[in-house]
Formats: C-alpha cells, sequence, structure tokens
C-alpha cells in the first residue's frame, strides 16, 4: 500500500528527498495499510531538534474499542540528528518546507518521504501543466504511428 501526496508536485519544487520513520500506534498502522490515510495538506516542522509531521489525517481503525486517539495529531519523524541539523538550517536560511510526498512499507515498517521543496508561483505551475500537455501530446503522436 502507498499513499502519494500528489498535490504536492504541483504546488512545490522538489530539491531533496528523506526517508524516514514514523511514531504510530498500532491502530493507526492497521489504518494505513487499509489505505485510510491522507496526506494532502499535511507538512512537517522542526521543534527542538525533532522533526513532526503537521495535519496528516489517519482514519481511526474500525475494530479498535476504547484506545480512540485524535486523527490529525502531530506524529513525530524520525531521522538521524546530522539530518535534523542540515534540514533545520536549510528551512532557516534558504527558505524551504517540508512536506510530506508518500507513506509506504518496507519490511512492515511505515515509512514517509519527505521532501525539501520550494513554492511555486501561480506562473510556475502554469508552466509545469504545459510542460505535461506537450509531452502528453508527444505520447499520442507516437502511440498513433
Amino acid at each position: 500500500m502507498e499513499i502519494l501526496n500528489r498535490k504536492a508536485k504541483y504546488d512545490y519544487f522538489i530539491e531533496d528527498e528523506y526517508e524516514c520513520g514514523i511514531e504510530l500506534l498500532g491502530n493507526e498502522v492497521k489504518s494505513i495499510r487499509q489505505g485510510t490515510c491522507n496526506i494532502k495538506d499535511s507538512y512537517a516542522i522542526i521543534r527542538k531538534n525533532e522533526v513532526y509531521v503537521i495535519n496528516m489525517f489517519i482514519k481511526t481503525y474500525d475494530k479498535t474499542g476504547v484506545f480512540i486517539k485524535e486523527e490529525t495529531r502531530n506524529r513525530k519523524l524520525l531521522l538521524h540528528k546530522k539530518e535534523i541539523l542540515k534540514l533545520r538550517d536549510k528551512i532557516e536560511k534558504e527558505g524551504y518546507t517540508l512536506i510530506p510526498l508518500k507513506i509506504y512499507f518496507k519490511k512492515n515498517k511505515v515509512k514517509v518521504l519527505i521532501g525539501l521543496c520550494k513554492g511555486k508561483k501561480n506562473y510556475d505551475k502554469r508552466e509545469t501543466l504545459k510542460e505535461k500537455d506537450i509531452q502528453r501530446r508527444i505520447n499520442k503522436e507516437l502511440k498513433d504511428r
């Protein structure tokens, strides 16, 4: 199961990607396996040399009893200290943003791919759409031959 943030490539220039673990509860892992997770409006911040993902929606698992937590709570991301310091410097000095790009399983562990991103302006977004349209037309012409 893989959950993608398709909106990220449209709204941001992705400069670098980091794979990290995430601190979850057992019922949240089961919920992610079912695919009931959304990272479209989420982002990551660095607080006290720890990285947290904000606004990630994970629906509560159906068969959970009294052990119910908030669906959009802050979740800690697991990165090496050197990576966190490097990211913090980039964010503070150069104005980058951390955006979750993908959630996936790797050897039964939940991993989050976060991107070091810079926001796009409206004219950049139009340019991206234009390039996609040109590529789509070229592919269509090649299929027709």
